[in-house]
């Protein structure tokens, strides 16, 4: 039987630039967390900056903040450009913050909230930091998605901000599966001439406070479905260090249904794969945003 893959198997970072979004709490923290005790650079790109010193603080290493607030598209060129300022080079960017079933609010640009934090905000913001990756041997882009991607799960076109009707749960599962299309139709755009990679990964049922809008029977089971976010962040930071990774992978939890366990390679949706889909996401996604990628 195949070992367990832990964080002792994280390779020695030293040397590399990390920036994981959403680093303050969770499965950021524990990924920003892990890197940086395996020798990373890492930056901690956080809506609060004050609470991401405090997480700072917690951490061993060669790690600092960034201010980045993904609903506000304003926010995320400051901080492209404050990137550009600061580091040569970025070896990994972890795709990892998002918000999970909120009430229907919208974004400073007035996007649904979660399709434009979970979807947009990384788009956008991997577009105008990609110049600093695509130089670097064995750069990787890593966005986390989940296994909600399966769950009422399509791209709504016809009201992509949920404008006609909201259901949060809907709405939350559109964001992840925009995930996995944005992984795909990115690595399919690096192609074989890149060395940088595209890869997606799933936490499982992870507590954190993500799930705090989750509804109640969800929290009551939580316990025994899911697991800490130690355990959660594991296949992010496989998909991010293991050398064995190749691009448009994705990476998930072991156990009955995907739920927890130690990660390995894991099959997303079908229409997660249609690359229509894709592309049409993908024009969408550069017109929303005003944001073109150099690839």
């Amino acid at each position: 039987m195949a070992m367990k893959w832990t964080e002792r198997d994280i390779p020695e970072q030293r040397g590399r630039v990390a920036v994981v979004t959403g680093a303050n709490t969770g499965l950021g923290f524990e990924t920003a967390r892990a890197l940086a005790e395996h020798g990373a650079t890492v930056v901690l790109a956080v809506r609060d900056v004050e609470k991401g010193r405090q997480a700072a603080a917690r951490m061993s290493g060669d790690v600092t903040v960034q201010e980045l607030d993904l609903t506000s598209l304003e926010s995320i060129r400051v901080a492209a450009a404050d990137l550009h300022g600061t580091h040569q080079k970025i070896d990994l960017l972890i795709n990892n913050a998002g918000v999970m079933h909120s009430p229907k609010q919208t974004t400073r640009d007035g996007f649904e909230l979660q399709f434009g934090t979970n979807h947009l905000g990384p788009f956008a913001f991997t577009g105008l930091v990609l110049d600093l990756l695509l130089p670097v041997p064995g750069s990787r882009v890593v966005t986390v998605s989940s296994f909600a991607h399966r769950m009422r799960a399509a791209i709504h076109f016809d009201d992509l901000q949920s404008e006609r009707s909201y259901n949060r749960v809907a709405a939350y599962a559109q964001s992840k599966l925009a995930n996995l299309l944005f992984t795909y139709e990115l690595q399919r755009r690096l192609g074989s001439l890149s060395t940088t990679i595209s890869v997606a990964a799933h936490p499982g049922m992870a507590t954190t406070d993500l799930t705090r809008h989750t509804f109640a029977a969800m929290r009551v089971f939580a316990p025994l479905t899911s697991q800490n976010p130690e355990m959660g962040a594991l296949a992010t930071l496989r998909a991010a260090t293991d050398p064995t990774v190749r691009g448009g992978q994705y990476y998930g939890p072991d156990g009955v249904g995907g739920l927890r366990g130690h990660p390995k390679v894991v099959k997303s949706s079908p229409g997660s794969h249609d690359r229509t889909v894709q592309q049409r996401l993908w024009t969408v996604s550069e017109n929303l945003t005003g944001v073109k990628f150099p690839v």
